[in-house]
């Protein structure tokens, strides 16, 4: 049986507002409370809950950082596990993915229970997007085109095969280097406890 695409997507963003609610109520904070501390919309983070909404990876960010966990750990939470057991297969067709302002996030491991998170990355935009900063280090993998990488003020030229360790605490950035397709392999590894 071929899985439909589009229910694929649908469950995936059922289960990332599920683990959205899930640790809110943790917390024991109100979606009012949350709305307040992340600056999003009430109605927003609601239509984020119910699975009616798909956040940015700007507001995917403020969420987490405020929940106590990282926008990758919520969107691998998102993703459904082909497999049982300790080794878990996720199929392509089970995306759990959020849009970036300069491109597409897609979590390619099931739950947040691992040491680290991979990613895949892609886009075109040429206009650098914000900085990224956060305390768990991260490795870059260009999997396909060229980019431009801004790392705390250091701007290098990025091509296929070539890749980057960034450590924790470092201002992070990438965009198009030509307007082209670029992808990238990112590997995060999970905050610390």
């Amino acid at each position: 049986m071929t899985r439909n695409p589009r229910q694929s997507l649908d469950r995936s963003v059922l289960r990332l507002g599920a683990r959205v609610r899930e640790l809110r109520k943790a917390q024991g904070m109100t979606l009012v409370q949350l709305a307040e501390a992340t600056d999003l919309s009430h109605p927003f983070l609601s239509q984020i809950e119910r699975g009616m909404a798909r956040p940015s990876m700007s507001s995917l960010f403020r969420i987490a950082e405020t929940l106590g966990t990282t926008q990758q750990g919520l969107l691998a939470d998102s993703v459904e596990s082909a497999s049982a057991g300790p080794a878990a297969v996720v199929r392509r067709s089970d995306p759990g993915t959020a849009e970036a302002s300069n491109g597409m996030v897609q979590a390619l491991v099931a739950g947040a229970d691992h040491a680290f998170i991979p990613m895949e990355f892609a886009g075109d935009e040429p206009t650098w997007d914000r900085y990224w900063q956060h305390e768990e280090d991260e490795f870059v993998y260009v999997v396909g085109g060229t980019l431009r990488i801004d790392l705390d003020g250091e701007e290098q030229v990025m091509e296929t095969a070539d890749s980057v360790y960034i450590p924790g605490g470092v201002r992070h950035r990438w965009a198009s280097a030509d307007g082209e397709l670029f992808r990238l392999l990112v590997v995060k590894e999970q905050r610390r406890r």
